[in-house]
Protein backbone atom coordinates (compact mmCIF):
# COMPACT_ATOMS: atom_id res chain seq x y z
CA UNK A 1 0.00 0.00 0.00
CA UNK A 2 2.99 2.64 0.65
CA UNK A 3 3.81 2.57 -3.15
CA UNK A 4 0.69 3.01 -4.02
CA UNK A 5 0.18 6.37 -1.99
CA UNK A 6 3.40 7.59 -3.02
CA UNK A 7 2.06 7.70 -6.56
CA UNK A 8 -0.90 9.11 -5.31
CA UNK A 9 0.41 11.95 -3.53
CA UNK A 10 3.34 13.24 -5.90
CA UNK A 11 3.91 11.04 -8.85
CA UNK A 12 6.77 8.85 -9.43
CA UNK A 13 9.48 10.26 -6.95
CA UNK A 14 13.16 10.14 -5.98
CA UNK A 15 12.69 11.19 -2.22
CA UNK A 16 11.42 8.45 0.32
CA UNK A 17 8.25 8.97 1.59
CA UNK A 18 7.51 9.65 4.91
CA UNK A 19 4.62 8.35 7.11
CA UNK A 20 2.45 11.57 8.82
CA UNK A 21 3.59 10.13 12.51
CA UNK A 22 7.31 11.03 11.36
CA UNK A 23 6.99 14.60 11.53
CA UNK A 24 3.91 15.50 14.36
CA UNK A 25 4.17 17.40 16.87
CA UNK A 26 2.56 19.31 19.75
CA UNK A 27 3.74 22.44 21.22
CA UNK A 28 2.35 23.73 24.49
CA UNK A 29 1.84 27.10 26.39
CA UNK A 30 0.40 28.35 29.33
CA UNK A 31 -2.19 31.76 28.62
CA UNK A 32 -1.21 34.18 30.38
CA UNK A 33 -2.73 38.02 30.79
CA UNK A 34 -0.54 39.54 27.97
CA UNK A 35 -2.04 36.87 26.04
CA UNK A 36 -5.54 38.53 26.37
CA UNK A 37 -7.98 40.64 24.21
CA UNK A 38 -10.49 43.41 25.26
CA UNK A 39 -13.17 41.05 26.80
CA UNK A 40 -10.46 39.23 28.81
CA UNK A 41 -10.10 35.94 27.19
CA UNK A 42 -7.19 34.83 24.84
CA UNK A 43 -6.60 36.77 21.61
CA UNK A 44 -7.37 34.88 18.48
CA UNK A 45 -3.96 36.29 16.91
CA UNK A 46 -2.19 34.38 19.58
CA UNK A 47 -3.86 31.27 19.12
CA UNK A 48 -3.12 31.66 15.30
CA UNK A 49 0.50 32.43 16.13
CA UNK A 50 0.93 28.83 18.00
CA UNK A 51 -0.85 27.60 15.14
CA UNK A 52 1.19 28.82 12.70
CA UNK A 53 4.78 27.65 14.96
CA UNK A 54 3.40 23.96 15.17
CA UNK A 55 2.61 24.10 11.86
CA UNK A 56 6.01 25.54 10.32
CA UNK A 57 8.18 23.33 12.47
CA UNK A 58 6.16 20.17 10.99
CA UNK A 59 6.54 20.93 7.55
CA UNK A 60 10.15 21.98 8.58
CA UNK A 61 10.66 18.14 9.99
CA UNK A 62 8.76 16.79 7.08
CA UNK A 63 10.92 18.64 4.49
CA UNK A 64 13.93 18.52 5.92
CA UNK A 65 14.17 21.67 5.97
CA UNK A 66 12.98 25.64 5.62
CA UNK A 67 9.63 25.79 5.07
CA UNK A 68 7.45 28.92 4.62
CA UNK A 69 3.94 29.85 4.93
CA UNK A 70 1.43 29.87 2.22
CA UNK A 71 -1.54 30.10 3.23
CA UNK A 72 -3.89 29.38 6.48
CA UNK A 73 -7.45 28.41 5.95
CA UNK A 74 -10.40 27.02 7.67
CA UNK A 75 -9.08 28.55 10.81
CA UNK A 76 -12.07 27.57 13.25
CA UNK A 77 -12.44 28.89 16.79
CA UNK A 78 -14.52 26.83 18.40
CA UNK A 79 -14.72 27.70 22.26
CA UNK A 80 -13.17 31.10 24.10
CA UNK A 81 -9.34 30.29 25.65
CA UNK A 82 -8.91 31.78 28.84
CA UNK A 83 -6.05 32.99 31.01
CA UNK A 84 -4.85 30.00 32.74
CA UNK A 85 -5.14 27.59 30.38
CA UNK A 86 -2.65 25.23 29.07
CA UNK A 87 -2.66 25.10 25.23
CA UNK A 88 -1.70 22.13 23.08
CA UNK A 89 -1.48 22.65 19.06
CA UNK A 90 -1.24 19.55 17.65
CA UNK A 91 0.03 19.34 13.85
CA UNK A 92 0.57 16.91 11.33
CA UNK A 93 1.49 16.73 7.16
CA UNK A 94 -1.89 15.70 5.64
CA UNK A 95 -1.59 15.95 2.43
CA UNK A 96 2.22 16.84 -0.06
CA UNK A 97 2.63 17.94 -3.30
CA UNK A 98 5.99 18.59 -5.20
CA UNK A 99 7.44 21.88 -3.60
CA UNK A 100 4.04 21.96 -1.01
CA UNK A 101 2.74 20.92 1.98
CA UNK A 102 -0.89 21.41 3.47
CA UNK A 103 -0.82 20.84 7.71
CA UNK A 104 -3.49 20.03 9.80
CA UNK A 105 -3.67 21.55 13.17
CA UNK A 106 -5.76 21.23 16.44
CA UNK A 107 -6.19 22.66 19.19
CA UNK A 108 -6.71 22.08 22.59
CA UNK A 109 -7.14 23.85 25.91
CA UNK A 110 -7.55 22.54 29.95
CA UNK A 111 -7.10 24.17 32.73
CA UNK A 112 -3.27 23.98 34.29
CA UNK A 113 -4.51 22.86 37.82
CA UNK A 114 -7.17 20.16 36.91
CA UNK A 115 -7.08 16.82 35.88
CA UNK A 116 -10.19 17.23 33.12
CA UNK A 117 -9.44 16.44 29.56
CA UNK A 118 -8.77 18.88 27.28
CA UNK A 119 -11.16 20.57 24.98
CA UNK A 120 -10.94 20.88 21.30
CA UNK A 121 -10.84 24.92 21.06
CA UNK A 122 -9.84 25.24 17.29
CA UNK A 123 -8.65 24.46 14.27
CA UNK A 124 -7.12 25.14 11.32
CA UNK A 125 -5.26 23.97 7.79
CA UNK A 126 -2.36 25.79 6.36
CA UNK A 127 -0.05 25.00 3.13
CA UNK A 128 3.53 25.47 3.35
CA UNK A 129 6.05 25.58 0.47
CA UNK A 130 9.77 24.24 1.29
CA UNK A 131 12.17 26.42 0.25
CA UNK A 132 16.29 26.54 -0.35
CA UNK A 133 18.83 28.86 0.97
CA UNK A 134 17.91 30.89 -1.92
CA UNK A 135 13.93 30.67 -1.14
CA UNK A 136 13.49 29.03 -4.34
CA UNK A 137 10.85 26.22 -3.98
CA UNK A 138 12.54 22.42 -3.02
CA UNK A 139 11.29 19.20 -3.33
CA UNK A 140 9.62 17.38 -0.72
CA UNK A 141 9.19 14.27 -0.08
CA UNK A 142 5.31 12.41 -0.31
CA UNK A 143 3.68 11.87 2.71
CA UNK A 144 2.79 8.22 3.41
CA UNK A 145 -0.97 9.28 4.93
CA UNK A 146 -2.03 7.32 8.00
CA UNK A 147 -5.92 9.17 7.87
CA UNK A 148 -7.24 12.03 6.33
CA UNK A 149 -5.61 12.17 3.20
CA UNK A 150 -8.71 12.30 0.88
CA UNK A 151 -9.82 15.36 2.88
CA UNK A 152 -7.11 16.81 2.31
CA UNK A 153 -7.67 16.36 -1.77
CA UNK A 154 -11.12 17.85 -1.25
CA UNK A 155 -9.65 21.18 0.63
CA UNK A 156 -6.43 21.46 -2.25
CA UNK A 157 -8.59 20.79 -5.11
CA UNK A 158 -10.97 23.31 -3.49
CA UNK A 159 -8.47 26.41 -3.08
CA UNK A 160 -7.24 25.61 -6.48
CA UNK A 161 -10.65 26.27 -8.44
CA UNK A 162 -11.24 29.09 -5.64
CA UNK A 163 -7.48 30.62 -6.84
CA UNK A 164 -8.71 30.12 -10.63
CA UNK A 165 -12.04 31.84 -10.34
CA UNK A 166 -10.56 34.73 -8.37
CA UNK A 167 -8.13 35.19 -10.92
CA UNK A 168 -10.73 34.98 -13.74
CA UNK A 169 -12.59 37.41 -12.23
CA UNK A 170 -10.26 39.89 -11.83
CA UNK A 171 -8.74 39.32 -15.17
CA UNK A 172 -12.55 40.18 -16.22
CA UNK A 173 -12.52 43.61 -14.18
CA UNK A 174 -9.58 44.76 -15.80
CA UNK A 175 -10.96 44.18 -19.50
CA UNK A 176 -13.78 46.14 -18.38
CA UNK A 177 -12.01 49.19 -16.97
CA UNK A 178 -12.26 48.83 -13.78
CA UNK A 179 -8.71 48.25 -11.71
CA UNK A 180 -9.16 47.11 -8.23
Amino acid sequence: MTDQVTSVDSGTSDIPGKPTSASRTTLSHIMGHNDTNLLGTVHGGVIMKLVDDAAGAVAGRHSGGPAVTASMDEMAFLEPVRVGDLVHVKAQVNWTGRTSMEVGVRVLAERWNESAPPTQVGSAYLVFAAVDADGKPRRVPPVLPETGYQEAQIRRTHRLSRRRAILELRERRVAEGFDD
